[in-house]
């Protein structure tokens, strides 16, 4: 059965795989990062999360509520709870960024929740259109999300905090 669903996996699906694994290896060493740069993995990750969102299921349009819910705690927590001081470049435009495995860990969570629904939908279609099925898939979509824009939130207001580079004349 496993061989079954991986075989009738897309091609598509182990390349953002495989982009996933290096962004999150890439993100667990040391670097200068500029804000574009910072808002790849974000965009992506809201990208798939919410092209996973069931309007049609049992919630309805109330999806977005769920999802507003679970993503404004994550980014409130990340706001709240991050200490940690965020050196900023205004001359080169960058951001030093620690390394850490955590957005690794966060991209493979949503990568699986994904993947996992997917294949639920294929194989128990009643199932995922369950209320609480939707509620918690789409809250845990929110959270994850949170999670990344609450990080880029913090240092876009960290970068736009520190004094703009005067050109000299």
């Amino acid at each position: 059965m496993i061989g079954q669903i991986l075989s009738h996996t897309p091609v598509y699906v182990w390349a953002l795989l495989a982009f996933l694994v290096y962004r999150g290896y890439l993100a667990s060493q040391d670097r200068q990062v500029s804000l574009q740069k910072m808002a790849v993995i974000p965009a992506v990750m809201l990208v798939l999360a919410l092209t996973s969102i069931n309007t049609h299921g049992a919630l309805g349009e109330a999806v977005w509520a769920a999802w507003a819910a679970g993503m404004a705690v994550a980014v409130a927590l990340i706001l709240a709870l991050s200490k940690s001081e965020i050196v900023v470049d205004r001359a080169n435009g960058t951001i030093f960024q620690r390394g850490s495995w955590a957005p690794l860990m966060l991209m493979m969570a949503i990568f699986v929740t994904k993947y996992f629904v997917g294949v639920l939908s294929a194989m128990h279609p009643e199932m995922v259109h369950g209320v609480g099925f939707s509620l918690g898939v789409t809250t845990l979509y929110g959270l994850f999300n949170g999670v990344f824009l609450g990080r880029l939130a913090r240092n876009a207001a960290a970068y736009l905090r520190q004094p703009a580079v005067v050109a000299a004349l």
